[in-house]
């Protein structure tokens, strides 16, 4: 390893200071590995995906940031989550996480990302990474050692040099767009609405410690997030197929209208959110999914969104992004200290073992197949304590059955459900 400082050439060069980018770089760092981040926005910036999952705080310690992150809650509006509701025609199935199956913490938080983000990069830097904002990769060589071009906001570029490089850049999608790797995701186009309000909600039996899972009263692949904060405000958005919004663009001048139009088809939202005002304008998200070819080569590897996303329906972005900068910071150091690396059963299999559990909840979910299985609550205790588990992201504990065959089971499950 590297342990002389040197502005041209790192051990770890991590492009991304989201959640992914900086975990790695607590990790490495405290491993006593020389680390660079890039980033080409500035901190404080607006972020969705504010949900977090208790599988999340498992590495939040091991990197040493869940302290400060706890410390900063009330400051910053983190809100305690406990669980999470899954509404449908005015049926609503509660999961508590102090009944999951898996072993590991019972609850998490709904965080404002930039402020979350601000938090664990700064301290990362505190622990001796080094960060650098408003800088992008325009380019990058391997020969065979990672050779990149960056280029700061006033068009100035320069070159440095690393042995590795991980790419957390996330939607950005840095190195799968430089060394053409993406490849179409399987999942069919989802376009997501969205926006920040305050939502000055006062019905006495709603439960701010769990984020609202809503179906539309009459599509069942149209669905609402509600995400509470601490502090008044929350999360809002409605996820569907783009044609779903294209119909509503008829009718309307702006997305805050489309929004509060689709938030008007349901009553249990409509109700919640009668005195809501914004706080952020609503934006649009459309074709989010993806997919690449592969998850790493010699000398990179790809984080959280930068290798694949999902969907947003069962807040696994972060989790995966934590457990892809946990498993990839540990085969670097492992590589760096000399040790031979075999990068696909020691990163991408085990990665892609809990990304499969998630995909295929997402899949039953959109087939109807899940929806049934979250309402039917006369499953025995087990069963739901099995899915409970995945819903809070332990979807790489082998010992529940659901995250393996987990196709099959929630299909045999979903048939049983259904009568």
């Amino acid at each position: 390893m590297t342990h002389q400082p040197d502005d041209n050439h790192y051990d770890v060069v991590i492009i991304g200071a989201g959640p992914a980018g900086s975990l790695a770089a607590s990790l490495l760092t405290q491993a006593d590995v020389n680390v660079l981040v890039i980033e080409k926005q500035h901190f404080p910036r607006f972020s969705i995906g504010e949900s977090l999952l208790p599988q999340s705080m498992v590495y939040l310690e091991e990197a040493g940031l869940l302290s400060i992150v706890e410390q900063a809650a009330d400051k910053y509006g983190f809100q305690y989550k406990n669980g999470a509701v899954f509404s449908v025609d005015n049926r609503e199935s509660i999961f508590e996480f102090d009944k999951k199956f898996s072993d590991g913490p019972e609850y998490t938080y709904q965080v404002k990302r930039a402020e979350f983000d601000q938090l664990l990069a700064q301290e990362a830097q505190n622990q001796g990474a080094t960060f650098t904002f408003g800088v992008q990769v325009n380019d990058v060589t391997f020969t065979p050692k990672p050779s990149l071009t960056l280029c700061d906001e006033k068009g100035m570029t320069r070159s440095i040099t690393a042995e590795f490089v991980l790419d957390a850049s996330g939607f950005a999608r840095v190195l799968p767009r430089l060394l053409n790797l993406d490849t179409p995701s399987d999942f069919p186009i989802r376009s997501s609405l969205f926006c920040h309000i305050k939502d000055d909600i006062t019905d006495p039996d709603y439960d701010r410690n769990k984020i609202l899972v809503e179906t539309h009263p009459e599509f069942s692949d149209v669905w609402y997030w509600l995400i509470p904060f601490a502090d008044g405000t929350a999360s809002v958005g409605c996820v569907a197929e783009p044609r779903f919004f294209e119909e509503l663009e008829k009718a309307h001048s702006s997305k805050d209208s489309m929004l509060f139009e689709v938030i008007g088809q349901s009553t249990r939202l409509q109700k919640l959110l009668s005195n809501a005002t914004m706080t952020r304008p609503v934006q649009q998200l459309t074709g989010y999914s993806s997919n690449v070819k592969s998850l790493f080569g010699d000398r990179f590897a790809l984080l959280g969104n930068a290798g694949e996303f999902l969907d947003p329906i069962f807040s696994s972005g972060v989790t995966i992004a934590f457990k892809s900068a946990k498993l990839a910071s540990d085969c670097v150091i492992r590589q760096l200290q000399g040790e031979d690396v075999c990068w696909n059963s020691d990163f991408s299999q085990p990665l892609q073992k809990g990304v499969h559990s998630f995909k295929a909840f997402v899949q039953s979910w959109y087939q109807g197949e899940l929806q049934s299985i979250l309402q039917f609550e006369d499953a025995p205790s087990n069963i739901r304590e099995m899915i409970c588990s995945v819903l809070a992201g332990y979807a790489w504990d082998l010992d529940n059955p659901y995250n393996t065959e987990t196709d099959k089971r929630l299909q045999t499950l979903g048939e049983l459900c259904a009568f």
